[in-house]
């Protein structure tokens, strides 16, 4: 097994490649504008860390979110080219439950990120591997009695301190914890969903009502 995994959904342009026993590799950098600049870098600088071609990759994972449209289609459009370039399964897994997987917290918890307009994308859990609510996108006040006493991780609880006082580290996705949670999934017999992207709104740029198409006679 050599799985690639990576996930563009938040600011974080993050890679990893595990051997089915560890992370050999990984890459993480923080830059929300750059997505599709920094990511096949990103990918050349992992497989040369860990002295592996790119060939020899047998499964890709990619984080389908939520997360904005631009960045998260940047890293589900290249997982979905490598697999089939490759002809490797594509599996896909909640940005938020690697979020979630990385964290060193006991019992229940929230994930939470940065989902911009003063809201964020977040999801409760009762530990590490197990997530109890659907992945859901609201402004922080809205929720204050569904995450009361939890504590939170995220960049999106770092972000509202009156919602999340209780915030913990992770504050941003790795692949590293995305591939580590494919390998758990897979061994276990769980294959991951398909690469199906969690928007969970609509893109900001959308045709405007009342438009009207001009066509040549």
């Amino acid at each position: 097994m050599l799985l690639l995994a990576l996930d563009t959904a938040t600011p974080a342009v993050t890679v990893a490649l595990h051997d089915g026993e560890s992370v050999v590799a990984s890459s993480s950098q923080v830059d929300a504008r750059r997505h599709g600049e920094l990511l096949l870098p990103a990918v050349d600088r992992v497989l040369a860390e860990a002295g592996r071609k790119l060939d020899a990759v047998t499964g890709i994972v990619v984080g389908v979110g939520p997360g904005p449209y631009t960045g998260l289609r940047v890293g589900l459009m290249t997982a979905d080219t490598f697999g089939l370039v490759l002809g490797v399964p594509v599996y896909g897994l909640c940005t938020l439950d690697a979020l979630a997987y990385a964290s060193c917290i006991e019992g229940p918890f929230v994930a939470a990120t940065d989902a911009r307009r003063k809201e964020v994308y977040w999801a409760r859990y009762a530990d590490r591997r197990t997530r109890i609510t659907e992945p859901a996108v609201d402004r922080p006040a809205d929720i204050a009695d569904q995450v009361a006493g939890l504590p939170a991780v995220g960049a999106g609880a770092r972000l509202y301190p009156d919602t999340f006082p209780n915030a913990h580290e992770p504050e941003h996705v790795s692949a590293a914890a995305l591939a580590s949670l494919a390998v758990e999934k897979l061994e276990a017999g769980e294959e991951p969903a398909a690469p199906r992207p969690l928007y969970l709104r609509r893109p900001d740029a959308q045709v405007p009502k009342n438009y009207k198409v001009v066509t040549p006679k």
